[in-house]
C-alpha cells in the first residue's frame, strides 16, 4: 500500500479514533520505525498543571546555554508544527510531511481496529525527527497521565510532576492519590525524579511509587536561588506561581547533570517563549490577555496573576471552555475579575452551551454566537468608550479557544512583558 497522497489528513483522520489507553499500539508503531526513541536523552515532565511550562523554562535555559534540544508538547493553538520544536523553533514543515509518509508506511498492513490513535502517532513522529536532528537532550510533556501515555516510551535521564489536581478523572481516578500514581508511572529506577510540592494525598502517593519503584524523588518547593547581586531572576511569564514553575525546571536540569551558569539562566529565564498563557497581545487598538486556564486549578491560579499584575482592575472576560471542564466552576472564579462575562461556544463538538449559563453568574453577561462575534464586540465598544482608561479583555476557560483566538488575530501583535 503506497502512503496516503495526502499526509496530513491522513493524521488529522486518526482523531476520530479518540484516547486509547495502553503502550502496545505505540510501542509496536516504534518497533516500525526501527526504534528511533532508543537514541533519545530525555526530559519527562509530568503534572495536570504548568507541566508545558516547566518544559518551556527547561527549553529556554538549555537554548541558552547553547545546547541542541527538542521539545514535544500537546495540545497545539493553531499548528501542529508547534508541537514538535527543534532548537526553539517549530520543525520543518518538509520533514514533517516525510515523517508522516513514514508512519504511514510503518502502519501498512494494520488492521483498521490497532491503528495507532493521533496523539501516538504523534509523538513517535516527534521521536523519530529529535533523533533524525540528533538532538542531544529532549524535553518531553505528556499529554494524559504518565504511566500510559506515549511519551512514557523514551528512555529519560530526570522526571519532573507539577502540581496534580483533579482533570481527566475519567481516565485517571477520582482522587487526587489515584491520579498521582498514575502520574508517577513516569518515574524509573534509578533515574531522578523532581516533583512541586503537592496536597498531601498526592505529595504522599507520589513519594511512596517513588520508594516502591527505586527513583530517588526530592520535592521542590519552589524557591528560585537569586542572582549574584542579591536581585530576582526577571520571567517572561506572568504570574508568581511561573516562578515555581521555573524553579522546578532548573531542579530537573541540575538532577540531569546540567550545569547552569548564571548567565544562562538569567537569559533563559527572561525569553522563555510559550504562547498562551497570560499572554499580552494587541489587537485592532484594544488590549487582549490570552490564557490557556482550563480547570479550577488554573482558574486559580490564573486570578492570582491578575491581582498581582492589575490590582482590583477590572475586565472583560470572554469565556468558552469544554462541557466536561466544570465550566460554571471556572465562571465563579473568574467573574470576580469581570466587569462583564461573555460567553462564547469553543470549536469543539465538546463545546459547553453558553445559553444553559445564562442568568448563572452575579456580573453582567451575554452570549455570542462565535469567539469572532465577540471579539468584533469588543473592538466595537472600546472604540466607542469616551474614557481614555481602556478596560482589558481578558480571554479564558481553553486551550482551544485560546488557539481559535490566535489564528482569528492574524494580525494580533504580541506585547513584550515589561523587563
Amino acid at each position: 500500500m503506497a502512503p496516503h497522497s495526502d499526509p496530513w489528513k491522513w493524521l488529522n483522520d486518526a482523531q476520530s479514533r479518540g484516547v486509547i489507553p495502553g503502550l502496545e499500539r505505540m510501542q509496536r508503531l516504534l518497533a516500525a520505525l526501527g526504534n528511533p526513541e532508543r537514541n533519545l536523552r530525555s526530559l519527562h515532565v509530568a503534572g495536570t498543571n504548568g507541566k508545558g511550562s516547566v518544559c518551556a523554562f527547561a527549553e529556554s535555559i538549555l537554548l541558552a546555554g547553547g545546547h541542541h534540544t527538542g521539545f514535544y508538547s500537546s495540545p497545539h493553538l493553531v499548528d501542529f508544527s508547534e508541537r514538535v520544536r527543534v532548537d526553539g523553533k517549530p520543525a520543518c514543515p518538509e520533514e514533517m510531511e516525510a515523517g508522516i509518509e513514514r508512519l504511514q508506511v510503518a502502519c501498512r498492513g494494520w488492521k483498521d481496529e490497532d491503528l495507532p490513535t493521533y496523539f501516538e502517532l504523534a509523538t513517535a513522529l516527534a521521536f523519530d525527527l529529535f533523533h533524525r536532528a540528533s538532538c542531544e537532550i529532549v524535553i518531553l510533556e505528556t499529554g494524559l497521565g504518565g504511566r500510559l501515555d506515549a511519551t512514557n516510551t523514551a528512555p529519560k535521564i530526570a522526571c519532573a510532576i507539577t502540581p496534580i489536581a483533579l482533570d481527566h478523572t475519567e481516565w485517571l481516578g477520582h482522587t487526587l492519590s489515584a491520579i498521582a500514581r498514575e502520574k508517577a508511572g513516569i518515574f524509573r529506577a534509578g533515574v531522578p525524579a523532581v516533583i512541586a510540592a503537592q496536597e498531601a494525598d498526592s505529595q504522599e502517593a507520589l513519594l511512596h511509587a517513588a520508594r516502591e519503584i527505586g527513583t530517588p524523588c526530592t520535592v521542590c518547593y519552589g524557591q528560585l536561588p537569586m542572582k549574584n547581586d542579591g536581585s530576582d531572576f526577571v520571567l517572561g511569564l506572568a504570574g508568581s506561581f511561573q516562578r515555581r514553575n521555573a524553579a522546578l525546571a532548573l531542579d530537573l536540569l541540575k538532577l540531569a547533570g546540567f550545569a547552569i551558569s548564571e548567565e544562562e539562566l538569567h537569559h533563559g529565564l527572561a525569553s522563555v517563549n510559550w504562547p498562551g498563557r497570560f499572554q499580552h497581545c494587541d489587537r485592532n487598538g484594544v488590549k487582549l490577555i490570552l490564557d490557556g486556564a482550563h480547570n479550577l486549578h488554573a482558574a486559580q491560579q490564573l486570578v492570582m496573576a491578575w491581582r498581582e499584575e492589575s490590582g482590583d482592575r477590572k475586565c472583560r472576560l470572554i469565556f468558552g471552555a469544554l462541557s466536561d471542564k466544570d465550566p460554571l466552576g471556572m465562571m465563579t472564579i473568574l467573574e470576580s475579575l469581570a466587569e462583564e462575562v461573555i460567553l462564547v461556544p469553543v470549536a469543539s463538538p465538546r463545546s459547553f452551551e453558553p445559553e444553559a449559563y445564562l442568568g448563572k453568574l452575579r456580573v453582567a453577561h451575554r452570549c455570542c454566537g462565535s469567539l469572532s462575534e465577540a471579539l468584533d464586540l469588543v473592538t466595537a465598544t472600546s472604540r466607542e468608550s469616551t474614557t481614555d482608561v481602556q478596560t482589558p479583555v481578558l480571554l479564558a476557560g481553553s486551550l482551544f479557544l485560546v488557539g481559535e483566538a490566535l489564528a482569528l488575530c492574524s494580525n494580533c501583535r504580541s506585547v513584550p512583558r515589561s523587563q
